[in-house]
Parts: C-alpha cells; structure tokens; sequence
C-alpha cells in the first residue's frame, strides 16, 4: 500500500487455509480487520468432533470478533454486519451467498479472491477443474462482486502458468503467493479511487463444479493424458482411486502417475507391465504409470515399496477395477 493510501475498516468472509492465508496479509497490512465472518464449526476427523474453521482459529488468535451465521439472508446478520461500519467486505472461499443487501453494505462494496483467471472458471472448484481440463495457465482474480456466481467486473488480474506435473496442492500454493499482493494491489486502487473495473466477457466462461468423491474413480477406457490430469487435480482431494482383482473392495489410492506412449491391444485397466518404479495400466490410449499408492489404512508409498511388502497385490494381466 502506498504512504498516501487511505487506511481502510475491513470485514474479512472466508473459510480454508487459503482463506486464512489471505487473512494474515491483511492482518499485517497497514488496513484494520474489524470482523470475521467464516462458516459454522464442522464435525471432522474420525472422532466427528466440532472444528473451527481457519479463519476461525486465525481471527481468535488475534482477538477479533468472529460471525458465523448460517446464513446472511437474515435480517439480524445484516444489521449485525452493518453494525461494523466496514469501508469494504473482502471474501476469499466463503462458502455463503451475498445477497444484494449485503454486497451494498460496505463503502466500497465486497471484492472476492478467485483463483483462476476469470471469465475462465467461474464456480467452486477452479484449481482442480484447470488442472484436469489440461489448461496451460490460471491465475489469480480479484473480482468486485455482484449478485451472480463470480460474474463481478475484475480489478487485478495475476497469470501463472500450468506445468504438466502440477497437482492440485502445487497449483494452490503458487496461486496463494500471486493472491496476496493482488489483494493488497486491488485494495490500495480502490482507497485512492484509481481502479479500473473490467467487465467479464460472459461468452468465455466455463464452470469449476464441486469437486465429488465418486469422481475420483478412475475410469481406465479414459486415455493415459485424461487420467494423469485427473490424478494431478485431485491431490491432495479427494485422491484418484482404483482397485485390484485381488482386493475388489480396497480403494487403491493413486498419489501420482505418469502418461507413457505404449501401445497395447490390452483392454483397458489390464496391467500390462510391472517395473521397481511403476505398475503399467492399458487406458483407451496408451498407458498410465501407477508411481505412488495407498493401500486402506496405510500410508502413501513409492510402488517398489508397496510390491516388497505386498508381492502378490498386482499380477501381470491383471484387470483394475472399472467403474459401475
């Protein structure tokens, strides 16, 4: 922020670690966080116990009021959110809607942190649907919101490449460090009065749906670049999975894998070679090496290891579980 930029009252909205990330910039800003606002505590782990969420822990820790209404369409959230008298409402993975209320509520209105390169990725799950769409880039937007799914004008724009062995960790960790001083970028332009709204070209987006469980089935009639991407996006959630002959019921957990140009007339799913490194699975075109998995209850291994101690796990010609 430069020396002239007016110090502003922020309501900061979010929830997971990259949220949280994003708080701490702004708490060791020149700006003031009067509140926090971050969805209700969660039942998590084996023992379902009730969790704060990141942000929650991170406000507490530096003695800021935390809100957690259900929701914001109440109107004793919204007089408790104007009672703030916040200049503007930053919000990084919320996970509530803004209704128009609310979004007019602050000075300068809410401004969100999107990670992907908007219009492209509009939704909850951009980092992974970038990932397994083979993307070349994504980056980082900070969007003044409005009342659709993330169809604001943009204030600042951060690109960053894609590299083909990027998962969904390695991506959302590049994207954290782009995000914050596009924040603090954004906000500095809209305390002096010089930002530059740009509208989305609406024609251009493309929607990141919610990351599910049973999409992390691997299905092998799927070619080897389709699957590797869909590997990368889904670790570290919610990890691509298969199974073997041997263990039908054992969700094989796949942690990384390769594409291989190997032509094979197997069907696919059959494993077709078995190397010290890798377990080499016929796809519907070409070949996926298995690299690192993990076995139900235990932890993620490099394959010679999971061979040593589980010799007879995986047999030349054995078929991988399709899905139903």
């Amino acid at each position: 922020m430069s020396p002239s930029s007016p110090r502003l009252r922020i309501i900061f909205a979010g929830t997971p670690e990259f949220a949280a990330a994003h708080l701490q910039v702004l708490l060791d800003s020149p700006h003031e966080v009067v509140a926090c606002y971050t969805q209700p505590d969660r039942p998590a782990g084996r023992g379902k116990k009730y969790q704060a969420s990141p942000v929650k822990q991170l406000a507490l820790e530096h003695q800021l009021p935390v809100e957690q209404p259900p929701t914001l369409k109440d109107a004793v959230a919204q007089a408790a959110l104007a009672s703030y008298q916040a200049d503007i409402m930053v919000v990084v993975a919320y996970g509530l809607l803004l209704p128009q209320v609310v979004l007019d509520t602050p000075r300068l209105g809410c401004i969100n942190v999107h990670a992907s390169l908007l219009p492209r990725w509009r939704g909850a799950a951009p980092i992974q649907r970038a990932i397994e769409a083979g993307d070349e880039e994504s980056g980082i937007t900070i969007m003044q919101m409005d009342a659709g799914l993330d169809t604001g004008d943009m204030l600042v724009r951060h690109a960053c490449p894609i590299t083909p062995t990027d998962t969904g960790a390695s991506l959302h960790d590049r994207l954290l460090d782009l995000g914050s001083p596009a924040l603090l970028q954004a906000l500095s332009q809209l305390a002096q009065g010089s930002a530059q709204p740009e509208p989305q070209d609406n024609s251009l987006s493309t929607y990141a749906a919610k990351i599910t469980k049973a999409e992390a089935a691997l299905d092998w009639r799927q070619s080897a670049r389709t699957l590797d991407a869909k590997v990368r996006a889904f670790n570290p959630f919610p990890i691509a999975h298969t199974a073997s002959a041997h263990a039908p019921q054992a969700r094989i957990r796949v942690w990384q894998a390769q594409p291989v140009a190997h032509p094979h007339s197997a069907e696919p799913g059959t494993l077709v070679a078995v190397t010290p490194e890798a377990l080499l699975v016929a796809t519907g075109e070409d070949c996926l090496a298995l690299q690192t998995l993990q076995l139900p209850g235990k932890r993620a291994m490099a394959v010679a290891e999971l061979l040593r101690g589980y010799p007879d796990l995986f047999r030349l010609g054995d078929r991988l579980e399709l899905p139903a």
